[in-house]
């Protein structure tokens, strides 16, 4: 089974995606840009699971799922986008349930329900990479707005060029000029400016 995974590469000394060949003790990785092998520290992905979320749109309650990651903190006011069968929909969450109670905030593994309704703004997650050092930022975006690879946004305080993007599909657009709205986007991986 063919596993790929982003790690820094010491022949193009900046992280790049690796096809993964051993694991184990001494993991090794293939560049997929320049082909070199070298060992590697295995990422400590969490894992991803679904939640179930019920989405309010103008009174009409529909049961979706939002993707979250284990030990991630949710509390009432986040955002997320929830994935309705074949749509997306941006949604802010208005309670979350935990087993009887509805407290204010909960781990996502804790989490029985979410209680959503509709919003316009999607957050988006980035991967912001400066050498071996890897920064996970978030914005609040326009659900509708798009992002190109090779154009540059501001996050924040800081200006970033967009190399990749992760798509709910699972598709990695690469190709410069590639673009998607935001609320397909699972992730963007960027360089600061």
């Amino acid at each position: 089974m063919e596993r790929n995974e982003e790690c820094f590469c010491p022949a193009c000394g900046e992280v790049t995606e690796h096809e993964v060949i051993a694991m184990g003790r001494n993991p090794l990785a293939r560049c997929l840009e320049c082909g070199s092998v070298h060992p590697f520290e295995g990422a400590r992905e969490k894992k991803v699971f679904r939640v179930k979320a019920i989405v309010s749109v103008e009174g009409i309650s529909r049961v979706c799922n939002v993707e979250m990651e284990e030990g991630e903190i949710c509390r009432i006011g986040d955002r997320f986008v929830a994935e309705c069968g074949d749509e997306y929909i941006g949604v802010e969450v208005t309670a979350i349930e935990r087993g009887e109670s509805r407290p204010h905030k909960a781990i996502s593994n804790d989490i029985t329900t979410l209680w959503t309704r509709k919003v316009e703004e999607v957050a988006v997650r980035i991967s912001l990479h400066l050498g071996r050092t890897t920064t996970s930022l978030q914005i609040v975006v326009p659900g509708e707005e798009p992002f190109v690879v090779g154009e540059t946004y501001k996050a924040g305080q800081r200006r970033i060029r967009v190399s990749r993007i992760k798509v709910r599909q699972g598709t990695m657009l690469r190709r410069e000029g590639a673009k998607a709205k935001a609320r397909e986007i699972r992730r963007i991986f960027a360089y600061p400016l």
